[in-house]
């Protein structure tokens, strides 16, 4: 029980360090400071920042999955983890300006790797496209949705993610199941 409130603490401490200033000068000995521990126990849970990084990026990530699996839409998910991204957009640009830039991006292929995946299996249970089809398929809509996730915040996310997410679901309403229809009925032929 205490080692999770110790980790909860650090965690929490960090990000709000993380919204206060960049990266590089988050150091061990300010974040075991403001948690009002010493430096080792910091160290009996993590190996360094980084580490105490892609742990954050871990949790955030089952939550995502978590989301989806309860609401079995990509849209919804994707506006939750846009949420998440705007109450720590400082956090965000700090990491992303950072040397730990990959870690984002790798962060946000994963949530959008599993959205997709997840999707387009549950679009496929009734249309029973070859797997190899409905991966091809998932990895093109995840390349796309982090691309598009990348450049928002290249751009400094100022465009609003709920109507943004609502009109490329209008837009691309159907077109997985079409797709996935269109690689079974080639079997066929």
């Amino acid at each position: 029980m205490a080692k999770q409130y110790t980790k909860k603490l650090i965690r929490d401490n960090f990000i709000k360090m993380l919204n206060e200033r960049p990266l590089k000068r988050i150091t061990v000995k300010d974040l075991a400071l403001a948690c009002e521990i010493n430096r080792n126990a910091f160290y009996y849970h993590y190996a360094d920042i980084y580490e105490l990084l892609s742990e954050i990026f871990e949790m955030n990530l089952e939550l995502v999955i978590e989301e989806y699996n309860q609401s079995k839409s990509w849209e919804e998910t994707f506006i939750k983890a846009a949420e998440f991204a705007l109450e720590n957009k400082r956090a965000i640009y700090h990491v992303y300006d950072s040397m730990q830039q990959d870690e984002l991006v790798k962060f946000i292929f994963a949530i959008s790797g599993n959205m997709m995946s997840e999707y387009v299996k549950y679009e496929n249970e009734n249309i029973k496209a070859p797997e190899k089809d409905a991966a091809l398929i998932a990895s093109f809509y995840q390349s796309a949705l982090s691309g598009m996730i990348v450049r928002w915040i290249e751009t400094g996310m100022k465009q609003e993610p709920v109507p943004v997410v609502e009109r490329i679901g209008f837009l691309f309403d159907g077109n997985i199941a079409i797709s996935l229809q269109r690689s079974k009925d080639s079997l066929a032929h």
